[in-house]
């Protein structure tokens, strides 16, 4: 558990919260697309006893005072709500399209049920994409009986945004050609799916206390960053911690990888969190 103080960005100064304003951070899911163990894979990671190698799909919870806001909403997001016991749920942020990132969308319905219609947040792209695949979800007419309903908000990654009493800061990176959607929140921000990142991005990374960043394996990959990638970027940002996720088998064990990396930065791993004091 890393103990990190939060600061809100108003525009002209930073200034200090009071510490119940402050957020926490679980991880939900690390994994790749595939998950770890990748069915019928006999790699050895995949055949690990030790928990911290077995990762559902890539997503995690931000909380602050009552507020339950999840980013991402993958193929394991029931799974993951009831391991977290999470009773309602405030928004859910989409970094982008992906089936790994989008496929629990059906699974919003006990909220939906016990709350009215749950606010999504996404690039316009996004949304068109969730319009088409879930349109039984999306679409105001001929509803499906027993379908969810949202709330839909659209993110441009150039323009801020309030979210119950916090501001939020999009950063956009590169998932190879596509744009994927970050988000800094205080000092902490969160990057899935990154390959690469543009000079501008870079500047809104700046006196980050905790960053999470996508780090596929060792080896490199044209869609994700590797290892050393990673690493170098990590330099380049220098945020107090960094916690690595959307990690595939082919990193290594947890604890093994653990311990050759820099002092600062971690592999993140499920329903690890990272809170404030």
């Amino acid at each position: 558990m890393i103990i990190f103080q939060i600061y809100k960005d108003c525009g002209i100064k930073r200034q200090r919260l009071p510490l119940n304003n402050m957020i926490k951070v679980t991880f939900l899911g690390t994994g790749t697309s595939q998950g770890i163990p990748v069915i019928g894979s006999d790699h050895p990671v995949c055949l690990s006893q030790d928990n911290k190698d077995k990762r559902l799909r890539v997503s995690i919870l931000i909380q602050w005072e009552n507020i339950n806001l999840v980013v991402d909403c993958g193929p394991d997001f029931r799974q993951q709500m009831l391991r977290e016991n999470i009773k309602h749920i405030n928004g859910i942020f989409f970094t982008h399209e992906h089936s790994d990132h989008s496929a629990g969308m059906d699974d919003i319905r006990p909220f939906f049920f016990r709350q009215g219609d749950i606010p999504v947040f996404g690039s316009q792209r996004v949304i068109d994409n969730f319009s088409r695949r879930f349109d039984y979800i999306f679409s105001r007419e001929n509803k499906y009986p027993g379908a969810p309903s949202v709330g839909i908000n659209i993110v441009k990654p150039y323009q801020a945004f309030e979210f119950k009493g916090k501001n939020i800061i999009p950063v956009e990176v590169m998932h190879n050609q596509l744009p994927v959607m970050g988000y800094r929140i205080d000092d902490f921000c969160y990057l899935t799916d990154v390959k690469t990142i543009n000079d501008h991005e870079k500047e809104k990374l700046k006196d980050l206390d905790v960053l999470v960043l996508s780090c596929l394996r060792t080896e490199a990959h044209p869609n994700h960053l590797n290892l050393e990638e990673a690493l170098g970027l990590i330099e380049i940002l220098s945020p107090k911690s960094c916690y690595l996720t959307h990690i595939s088998n082919l990193m290594g064990f947890h604890e093994e990888v653990s311990s050759s990396l820099p002092l600062n930065v971690f592999l993140a791993y499920d329903s690890l969190t990272v809170s404030s004091k």
